[in-house]
């Protein structure tokens, strides 16, 4: 069945047809996105489904989205999903964050030129048959200091134009190195140097916790006398009535805001006060980013339902075309492992150690790590994938660690899986064969060669004649075909293992009759979704 995708936002044809060249099926319907009940209604008919910010994706809809696979908006935030939900429910939100950098960067740094020469009031002062020139005194932006607040991709771009502009440019960012500082030409600070230095200052982070009202009242006041401060990020990063006082008062100089707390912003602490310039959020509207997130979206969701690739996930690691070529099998074998030893355990699981050694080591862990804990999260829940299984054992406290070394042995690489419990720890290893297929090569510490079956019976026993006799008499009798066997063993009369391959899951009453034979402490029959 060939994929479909709803586009519920206003979206450019050129990425509506990108879907369409590619072989899915798209359906553009740009008004739905204002009808939750509607959309709500239809939404479990798509695998896909692209947005704007008209489309409000609530646990609602969601609940309703049960064959909904991904959820990409169009441009950076994405406070229009719920993002929970959807990783509960198994859904990879994407957004956009490169299509628009350059056109919001070149807006803050407009903003930052009318509010340094108050252009919006002397082109209102002059079109109402005034001329006010000794009233609108401005200030240089060369040599003056830029204070930036978020240096990363954005903000990056704001720090080259400015020092373009000659000015000098300090740089608050706790992700920020001294050496990407130096590559940039800025100078990194703490945020109290930065708002006692800057006579400008721009904001370019996103909405945390950690960065709610990061210019508070308290902040605010700490700042030089005369600033002027830019806001083309997000609402709610300024405590805006806090401003709006030192407006007032003098302190702050002017501010220029594209964003509010309250969108739309249809009243507000700043509107009305002398030498503030405000913008509904246009940071990112101009034609050229418009058309860039659109055919980003497009191409994030074909690569993502056609390839497996993951691009500018927000809740699972990110994995590229080419990694998704290469990583195909060892996610493949990340996912049996966790299968089988999900499959094993009975008890509650208190911890998760995966170990990746050789080539493995070298690939995105966080992409094998969500394939492991899905496999093993299966067994308790057949509906998780590798978007929810991480939520999944979040919410039971599993713990996961990781542990990565260097080739230690005969392998190019290979994945170990340890899971504990109360009672006791149980591992299993596994490689992928140049052909590609994963094998499983350790179990409880036996080495042991194994292709992947859909059907299979697990046996553990002590190293004794009669084990293999026992096997096909028993699955022989009971008209049970077995395609293939794989044994090993610790030592000679020690503990050994079994893998069979059948056509067919045994019954209830085949392993009964296996029990009593004596032969065996563990049987356990074991499914793998083998493509």
């Amino acid at each position: 069945m060939a994929h479909k995708v709803l586009v519920s936002d206003k979206l450019s044809e050129t990425a509506v047809q990108i879907f369409r060249d590619r072989g899915i099926e798209v359906d553009f319907q740009p008004e739905l996105g204002k009808d939750k009940d509607k959309l709500a209604e239809v939404i479990g008919d798509y695998d896909g489904l692209a947005i704007r910010s008209a489309t409000k994706v609530t646990p609602k809809i969601l609940e309703k989205a049960d064959r909904l696979k991904v959820i990409a908006r169009a441009g950076i935030g994405t406070d229009n999903i719920d993002k929970d939900a959807a990783s509960q429910k198994g859904v990879i939100v994407m957004n956009t964050p490169f299509g628009n950098m350059i056109t919001t960067a070149e807006h803050a740094i407009a903003m930052m030129f009318a509010v340094a020469r108050q252009i919006p009031e002397a082109s209102a002062s002059t079109q109402a048959g005034k001329w006010e020139k000794s009233k609108f005194m401005g200030t240089e932006l060369t040599g003056k200091t830029l204070g930036v607040i978020g240096a990363g991709n954005i903000g990056g771009i704001v720090c080259d134009r400015a020092r373009g502009l000659k000015m000098k440019v300090i740089a608050y960012d706790p992700f920020l190195s001294e050496e990407k500082a130096d590559k940039m030409g800025v100078e990194k600070v703490e945020l109290d140097d930065l708002l006692a230095r800057a006579d400008f200052i721009t904001l370019h982070v996103p909405f945390t916790d950690a960065t709610k009202n990061i210019l508070s009242r308290e902040n605010i006041a700490k700042t030089r006398k005369g600033v002027r401060i830019i806001n083309c990020a997000r609402g709610g990063l300024v405590d805006e009535a806090a401003l709006a006082d030192a407006l007032k008062s003098g302190h702050v100089a002017g501010a220029g805001f594209d964003v509010f707390a309250e969108e739309p912003a249809t009243d507000n602490p700043l509107f009305g006060l002398p030498n503030v310039v405000c913008t509904p959020h246009l940071g990112a509207a101009t034609s050229e980013a418009q058309e860039n997130v659109a055919l980003q979206v497009a191409e994030q969701m074909s690569n993502y339902l056609l390839s497996g690739a993951v691009e500018n996930a927000l809740n699972m690691p990110s994995v590229t075309a080419e990694e998704a070529k290469v990583m195909g099998p060892w996610i493949n074998l990340a996912g049996h492992l966790g299968s089988f030893i999900g499959q094993l355990t009975d008890e509650p699981i208190k911890a998760i150690n995966i170990l990746y050694d050789g080539v493995a080591e070298q690939m995105n862990l966080e992409a094998l790590n969500c394939a492991v804990i899905a496999g093993i999260m299966k067994s308790v829940n057949p509906d998780v994938n590798m978007v929810s299984a991480p939520v999944v054992a979040k919410e039971r406290g599993v713990k996961i660690s990781t542990t990565s070394q260097a080739k230690s042995g005969a392998f190019e690489g290979y994945i170990k899986v340890t899971v504990v419990t109360d009672k006791r720890e149980r591992s299993i290893g596994g490689t992928v064969f140049s052909d590609g297929k994963p094998r499983f090569i350790q179990i409880k510490g036996i080495n042991i060669d194994a292709e992947v079956g859909r059907h299979m019976l697990y046996t553990t026993n002590k190293d004794e004649p009669g084990i293999i006799g026992a096997l096909g008499n028993t699955m022989g009798g009971s008209g049970v075909n077995i395609a293939n066997f794989t044994l090993g063993r610790a030592s000679a009369g020690g503990e050994a293992i079994a893998l069979l391959y059948l056509d067919a899951q045994p019954d209830q009453e085949v392993l009964g009759r296996l029990r009593e034979t004596g032969y065996f402490q563990q049987i356990k029959p074991l499914q793998f979704d083998v493509k």
